[in-house]
């Protein structure tokens, strides 16, 4: 029997598949619930189809408990993401109306004609990642809300207010120094001690979650801990995003993958790039975050960061330019940890991919800042601007590397040159 494509477009309490030959002809359809009856007759009705491959929509969102489910059971899952399943439908001859049969229809026709599609894996160790990073998160953003109600009682209650990074131990000592003796000012002085209180207990959690992340984070065995500017949280949400760095070939391709890359909007003789908004915006912070404290910091972050400014960029035109910089370091991190776990380099790299290359094959305007760690190293070159694309062969090379090459042979011992001769034969040039 050929092998088929089982599409599925999955929802919270149900998922909706259909079955599709190589030929995109439909040999079964249903609906199923997503409990454990349901679960078994959907096993059931694809248990007709020996050499069957499953589809599933979104296995990074609401699919997950579907493809997992299926993974762990020993059945092959594919991610179709949802971007891709929703052109199917602008190109069928249909009716174009979005149901649930048309969703399945549109995720099994994407697989059968796609043939790069990630398949899922049971990742328990990186589920654990991205479980402890958003308990980190709700942390974090539950600490601010409490913050933002503490800033508002401390403006009623103390002349001016309080500093916009106010600690627990701060809050403290403005509270014990005001004694209001109207009734709204006890009220708001009982509710800010409360909130105190509140912010105490959230940073005990907070504490012992980043206790928690860097032993996990550690355990994987990565190096993203040693790049300045990345915490435990940070390197467990690029870990937990990221999953396998294979699938990106290039550094330019992670770069776009995660928003640091401009996008190109040239017209006609105009060349252009403006700011992407879209991409990955949890890795997008992460680096973010790792940028300002390299800025904040004696770090060649700081020194790129200020020689783009020197060149006529804006603070925030420069600061972009340092992501797009950092993301690059990230990204080659991520292929060291990978090659250091697989000697024989990536899981499912081919041979001519750059992610099992010791060097990463780019242009000449995507190269990387080498060295952006605590360990001062030499400046890098700068002859490429990163707000260029990223691949453009056209792009016009100015004379720094040759005023450089210039500048070391002026600072060679005399009679020694650059060049290493064989023969004692002094060097003839040709007649024109």
């Amino acid at each position: 029997m050929d092998s088929v494509v089982i599409g599925a477009d999955p929802h919270k309490h149900s998922v909706t598949i259909e079955v599709a030959d190589q030929r995109e002809r439909v040999l079964h359809k249903g609906r199923y619930g997503t409990d454990a009856d349901g679960y078994q007759q959907k096993l059931a009705a694809a248990s007709r189809f020996p050499q069957r491959r499953w589809a599933v929509e979104g296995c990074n969102g609401i699919g997950k408990h579907v493809a997992q489910r299926l993974v762990a059971d020993g059945e092959t899952v594919v991610d179709v993401p949802a971007k891709l399943a929703a052109r199917a439908p602008v190109f069928d001859t249909g009716n174009g109306r979005k149901t649930d049969p048309a969703d399945a229809h549109s995720v099994a026709v994407v697989a059968l004609r796609t043939p790069r599609l990630t398949q899922v894996r049971p990742d328990d160790e990186l589920v654990a990642l991205r479980l402890l990073v958003d308990r980190r998160d709700e942390l974090g953003r539950a600490r601010t809300q409490v913050v933002n109600r503490l800033h508002r009682l401390l403006l009623e209650l103390v002349p001016g207010g309080a500093k916009r990074f106010l600690s627990a131990a701060q809050a403290q000592m403005l509270l014990e120094s005001v004694s209001p003796t109207d009734a709204a000012g006890r009220v708001r002085h009982q509710l800010a001690t409360e909130l105190l209180g509140e912010i105490v207990l959230l940073d005990a959690k907070m504490k012992a979650s980043d206790k928690t992340l860097r032993k996990a984070v550690t355990a994987t065995g990565t190096g993203l801990l040693h790049l300045y500017g990345i915490g435990p949280a940070g390197a467990a949400r690029i870990l937990g995003d990221v999953a396998d760095v294979a699938r990106f070939a290039t550094r330019s391709r992670f770069a776009s993958w995660n928003g640091t890359a401009p996008l190109d909007a040239s017209s006609g003789e105009q060349r252009r790039h403006r700011l992407s908004r879209a991409g990955n915006r949890r890795i997008n912070r992460a680096l973010h975050i790792m940028a300002i404290v390299q800025i904040r910091h004696d770090t060649e972050g700081r020194t790129y960061f200020r020689r783009r400014i020197a060149a006529g960029k804006t603070p925030m035109e420069a600061l972009r330019a340092l992501k797009r910089r950092l993301s690059n370091v990230v990204y080659r991190q991520l292929v060291a940890d990978a090659r250091k776990a697989s000697p024989g380099g990536h899981v499912g790299a081919s041979t001519t991919s750059s992610a099992a290359n010791p060097t990463p094959t780019v242009g000449s305007s995507d190269q990387s800042q080498p060295g952006l760690d605590p360990e001062p190293t030499s400046p890098p070159p700068d002859d490429d601007d990163i707000n260029a694309h990223p691949d453009d062969p056209t792009e016009p090379v100015d004379a720094a590397p040759r005023q450089r090459a210039r500048q070391s042979t002026l600072d060679r011992p005399a009679g020694q040159t650059g060049r290493t001769r064989t023969s004692k034969t002094p060097s003839r040039r040709p007649k024109l």
